[in-house]
């Protein structure tokens, strides 16, 4: 096993080369790059844009411009008509815009394997400080909403393997289905607008993940304070998360309970408690342990996306969303670079825990 997972590490390697340098292509071929947006802001409030982003990586500014200085010119950038050649030219060293792609390419590589992200283009903000800033929120949605799925998924799974085609096999089915059909920001609306002053009660916080007095509370309230906050975004995103899971759950058990070795368990006279927990569960349980890391991915970096906006809670998925809009492009390349570190890093744990809950399986053995 040590080879198999020392070999999967090195392919973290080329991996992770080949997914910066196909989205870093792409990128460059979309419209409206960074350079872009700061023609647009100056063109559209020269003064208040100019005074934002004055200043660049030469120590040369913009101080000094005039907007009645422009004059017509011709250039590759949309909506730069009547902008000075030379503005144009500060705007690119500004952002490093004037070095050829390739060049600018290979210096991100170097700086991310020493986890040097560099700074925002538009927040003035180290991107490192800010990811980790929005971390707290990210995690927290991530992590409680991946063990509450699999807390009730794995029980409610086993439950209708055993009960299959019973009448509370056809209901719990039901309404599993129709959470799953409710888009998670759907559901998080009504649950705003039932619980949280939309028309109905004010019973939990709109926004935020804790209360601005949450300093001065003590240790219990504090807690209590954190989950009041996550209680809404929590519901909405496990409703939509665990019908997946729980129907996996069910088809596994069902095939294993069809098995040869469990009617042969059976004969030998073990009850029906320690056949189903001591023989079936550990076989059913692979394929679903096996998918904990990339549901945890998942939940993490996707399904919190719109909960993030609705709730005002200013996490990753936000952050990242912002940075498209923006084409903050250090934000842009450090998440991916982070969220697909920790995915593949999160792929090789799943691979060790199949190892870990069934020793039968043996990767090195594998042609």
């Amino acid at each position: 096993m040590s080879s198999y997972l020392l070999r999967r590490l090195l392919l973290i390697i080329p991996t992770l080369f080949g997914i910066m340098l196909i989205n870093f292509a792409v990128v460059q071929i979309v419209p409206g790059g960074p350079v872009e947006q700061m023609i647009a802001q100056m063109t559209g409030t020269a003064i208040e844009s100019t005074a934002r982003f004055s200043g660049n990586a030469e120590g040369e500014s913009l101080e000094n411009f005039n907007i009645e200085d422009l004059s017509k010119s011709e250039s590759k950038y949309r909506g730069s008509q009547g902008l000075d050649p030379d503005i144009i030219k500060e705007i690119e060293i500004m952002y490093g815009m004037d070095k050829p792609a390739h060049q600018r390419f290979f210096k991100m590589i170097k700086d991310y394997i020493v986890f040097d992200f560099g700074e925002s283009f538009f927040r003035d903000q180290k991107v490192i400080s800010l990811v980790i800033d929005k971390l707290p929120v990210s995690i927290s949605l991530g992590l409680w909403t991946t063990i509450l799925v699999y807390l009730i998924s794995i029980p409610l799974g086993i439950r209708k393997a055993i009960k299959d085609g019973s009448k509370f096999d056809i209901v719990t089915s039901t309404i599993v289905t129709i959470g799953y059909a409710i888009p998670n920001f759907l559901f998080a609306v009504i649950l705003i607008v039932f619980f949280a002053g939309g028309r109905f009660y004010d019973i939990f916080p709109l926004r935020g993940l804790v209360s601005e007095n949450f300093e001065e509370l003590n240790f219990l309230s504090q807690i209590k304070d954190y989950f009041w906050h996550l209680t809404l975004p929590l519901i909405a995103m496990l409703v939509s998360g665990f019908a997946g899971l729980t129907f996996l759950t069910k088809n596994s058990f069902l095939d294993q309970i069809n098995q040869q070795y469990v009617m042969t368990a059976r004969a030998k006279g073990l009850t029906e408690r320690k056949v189903l927990y001591g023989h079936v569960f550990r076989n059913a349980m692979l394929i679903v342990i096996a998918g904990f890391p990339s549901a945890f991915i998942g939940i993490l970096f996707s399904s919190s996306l719109f909960i993030e906006v609705i709730f005002s809670l200013d996490g990753l998925g936000l952050l990242g969303y912002e940075a498209a809009l923006t084409r903050d492009y250090p934000v842009i390349f450090a998440t991916l670079y982070f969220f697909s570190l920790l995915g593949l890093v999160m792929g090789i744990i799943g691979d060790f825990m199949y190892s870990v809950i069934d020793p039968r399986i043996d990767f090195e053995s594998r042609n």
